[in-house]
């Protein structure tokens, strides 16, 4: 990668961590703002983006890297994997929290779930088109030029994209939702967060490096703010006080461990289809040499 592909990285860096901070100025210079859709969130949601965008016209960058094409020959799997992790991996937690008594499911009503999950879905859809074209899309993959390790690469993308959450958590997301997943205080919140975006980013990371596609990771993510948010903020569940940290099916520690292996399977199964790919095209390249060979006349 070429030090001017490395210095624009680092500007966008720079403008996703500040990107919030604008829009909480913006949103003190601003009366009767509404918490939590107010202008400054709106900056704060689509800078890191027009950022990608002006980056690249300015750089005559590539926009193939962003995976913006969907790429369906091979990879409808991951389609479907895309739309069946987060629905899954909450049921066992569910399950779980139910079989522990840590959850309480009595007040849960499966038709108006069902229907207040369909009504956010292209909503949701539209705002993660937005992360995901930055975070994978760009972040990801002008990381992954740099050839560093997958520790190295998650631990970048999970701190950019926690610290571009920072001032959501700190002051535009209202203080009922994160009393609502946990009774802590906003600055502990934070802390917590951090380790979900780890689990997550191997997660979202893989599913891109796999697919080689946005997509499979925007509609992943619709499937988070759409099922996981909706049945904890919303008040479908109940969990046991003081057991939010252990069993929140958005921040609890099980319920990271469970995405943990999940973006750890895929990244497994990453790295066998590669190394049978090179092994393909190993044998492939043996085959060719010995025919050329055969063709040699022999000495003497």
């Amino acid at each position: 990668m070429s030090k001017k592909a490395i210095r624009n990285m680092g500007i966008f860096i720079f403008l996703v961590i500040i990107s919030g901070w604008i829009g909480v100025l913006v949103d003190s210079l601003l009366t009767d703002q509404p918490e939590g859709d107010s202008l400054g969130m709106g900056i704060w949601l689509v800078l890191p983006l027009l950022t990608v965008f002006i980056i690249i016209l300015f750089s005559k960058a590539s926009w193939r890297d962003l995976g913006l094409k969907p790429n369906f020959k091979g990879n409808i799997k991951w389609y479907l994997v895309s739309v069946l992790i987060f629905p899954v991996v909450t049921a066992i937690v569910l399950l779980i929290g139910a079989a522990m008594d840590w959850i309480d499911l009595s007040q849960f009503n499966f038709n108006t779930f069902i229907v207040a999950f369909g009504s956010t879905l292209l909503f949701n859809f539209i705002i993660d088109i937005f992360e995901e074209t930055a975070w994978r899309g760009y972040l990801t993959s002008q990381l992954v030029k740099l050839n560093l390790g997958d520790l190295k690469l998650y631990l970048i993308v999970a701190s950019v994209w926690a610290l571009w959450h920072l001032p959501y958590y700190l002051v535009f997301l209202p203080e009922a939702d994160i009393r609502a997943v946990m009774p802590v205080s906003r600055a502990v919140y934070v802390l917590v967060a951090f380790t979900t975006f780890l689990s997550w980013t191997i997660m979202f990371t893989e599913l891109f490096r796999v697919s080689k596609s946005v997509w499979p990771c925007v509609i992943l993510h619709t499937m988070e703010d759409s099922l996981v948010n909706l049945l904890v903020i919303s008040g479908y569940i109940s969990i046991a006080a003081g057991k939010e940290i252990l069993i929140s099916p958005i921040n609890g520690i099980i319920t990271s461990i469970l995405y943990l292996a999940v973006g750890l399977g895929i990244r497994a199964y990453r790295i066998q289809s590669n190394h049978a790919g090179l092994a393909l095209i190993t044998g492939k390249d043996t085959v060719l040499s010995l025919g050329r060979n055969k063709k040699q006349p022999s000495p003497g």
